[in-house]
């Protein structure tokens, strides 16, 4: 017998769009901060949506994203294979981390942001310290203005396993303090100098006070040999991890009415301290998120914001004016491009009261975000050359990849690797993407760093294959706590091999070029 509503229909529809946003519409939902509708929370699920397709025709590869306003999620999705569960590399968003870490640690009188930096290190000095070296600062690392050129992040970590000898035994040409220079190993420094100051490694030291408190756990961060995290690099966090961050920095160091950052620190740590580009003409600092100034290992965005950054695109996005944080994963060799299609289309969806809901752009965009994916390999041919089933043998080559044995069966390829000493078995599906984990270390701007990387292993992946013609085949490794990707194209040419392998990061360019044999 039907039940009879006493609720008009037009109560009934926005119970149910409340629902749908709040129960079963987000497949992959988070859990550790409350949901609300974006029209309840003054963003227009229009404007959500035209992001999203946006993103979808653009050349950028996103694989998280999450949107709160008023301290509610109102959108969030993951690019499949990427899930909510999933740690990312954050590259240098990991700095607004140490920063955080210098916070808590003046906060609780263990150092001081006017302190010399060498003070925390007298049995690493050079045998003459030069003038500069001697007034070094903490602000100076905290501002990267230490006036070194060229940033020696390309050299310290890959040529010494003591990267505090090697900071300080290097050049500075410019007065502290007087000129910006990205300089990584300047945010190194900083995680060493906390590590001297507390007797804590960062991510041990941050634990009880950020990572706990904020219900962030799984965390891992990269070592140096000498068993220093990395500071400028190297933390691995869920997306929801990284909104909580900017949730505790949009509300001044508050994380549920519980203050853990003092908010004279945050205010200090995330506003303008040097202009990245001086002399540049405002015309083209106002394109620019790059123009803005610089913090304490933050940077300012146009628009009143700030952020933390990281390599190929991981972002955490604070908004003060508009109460709002965006956290973004990606692999992208626009990140300025990335930034502009938030301005673009999430900025003017933003508006100062509630907006009216519309039942079918709400489920529009519901939709959109359940089905959000990254397309496994697809290809013209069904199958291949049956001797790609044969012993694939490569002459030396820079990747080491030496031999090859493929299985294919079922809609899947399981592949026998050999890269120098060591063997991996990993297998690829065929339309789809197969997880599965190897200890084949993936792509990695830090890879050949004397560091321990034993961390990363073993790697959660992704696999698909697809024969573009019969007798040419490609192989892609998603590594999915990372950006990256790995990409083998192979040619048969009766029994002589050729092809390529290549890393997603370098976008067509540096492929390793692979020649062989089927024995």
């Amino acid at each position: 017998m039907p039940v009879k509503s006493f609720l008009p229909l037009k109560h009934i529809a926005a119970i149910a769009i409340i629902l749908l946003f709040t129960t079963g519409a987000y497949a992959q939902r988070t859990t550790a901060f409350p949901h609300s509708t974006p029209e309840a929370e003054g963003i227009s699920a229009a404007g959500i949506d035209s992001f999203l397709t946006a993103v979808g025709q653009s050349k950028h590869e996103f694989h998280s994203i999450m949107i709160l306003r008023h301290g509610k999620v109102v959108a969030e999705g993951w690019w499949a294979p990427y899930t909510p569960q999933l740690r990312h590399t954050l590259y240098s968003t990991s700095k607004s981390f140490t920063s955080t870490a210098v916070g808590f640690a003046v906060s609780e009188g263990k150092l001081s942001v006017n302190d010399k930096v060498i003070s925390f290190f007298p049995n690493s000095l050079p045998d003459t310290v030069k003038p500069y070296l001697a007034e070094l600062t903490v602000k100076d690392l905290l501002t990267m203005s230490v006036g070194m050129a060229p940033d020696p992040t390309s050299t310290i970590p890959f040529k010494s396993d003591d990267w505090v000898r090697g900071f300080l035994a290097t050049p500075i040409l410019n007065k502290p303090g007087s000129k910006f220079l990205y300089n990584s190993m300047a945010t190194f420094m900083l995680s060493a100098i906390v590590q001297q100051a507390t007797g804590q490694k960062v991510i041990d030291y941050l634990k009880p006070r950020l990572f706990e408190p904020l219900g962030i756990a799984g965390e891992d961060w990269e070592a140096s040999n000498k068993g220093i995290n990395t500071g400028g690099w190297g933390l691995r966090l869920k997306t929801e991890d990284m909104a909580k961050l900017g949730m505790l920095y949009l509300h001044k160091g508050v994380w549920n009415g519980r203050r853990l950052l003092p908010e004279a620190w945050v205010n200090e740590a995330t506003t303008f301290k040097i202009d990245q580009a001086p002399g540049v003409p405002q015309s083209k600092k106002d394109s620019s998120d790059w123009m803005q100034g610089y913090c304490y290992q933050f940077w300012r965005c146009r628009h009143n914001a700030f952020r933390a950054d990281g390599a190929f695109g991981q972002y955490i996005i604070v908004m003060p004016d508009q109460d709002a944080v965006i956290a973004v994963t990606s692999e992208t060799a626009d990140m300025q491009g990335e930034l502009n299609l938030v301005w673009q289309y999430l900025l003017p969806a933003m508006h100062n009261a509630p907006v009216p809901t519309k039942t079918t752009v709400d489920d529009a965009l519901a939709q959109h975000l359940k089905k959000l994916y990254l397309s496994p390999l697809s290809g013209a041919a069904a199958s291949g050359n049956t001797s790609f089933s044969g012993h694939l043998t490569f002459q030396p080559n820079k990747d080491s990849l030496k031999q090859l044995d493929l299985d294919f069966a079922n809609g899947a390829c399981h592949a026998k690797i050999q890269a120098g000493t060591q063997t991996y078995n990993i297998g690829f599906g065929n339309g789809k993407w197969l997880s599965g984990a190897t200890n084949w270390p993936g792509p990695y701007l830090l890879t050949g760093a004397k560091e321990n990387f034993s961390l990363l292993q073993p790697a959660k992946i992704d696999g698909s294959y697809a024969f573009t013609d019969p007798n040419t085949l490609v192989l892609k490794l998603r590594y999915i706590e990372s950006p990256h990707s790995r990409i083998i194209t192979l040619h048969l040419d009766g029994k002589n091999l050729s092809g390529t392998e290549e890393n997603s990061f370098a976008y067509g360019k540096n492929k390793t070029e692979l020649t062989g044999a089927v024995q």
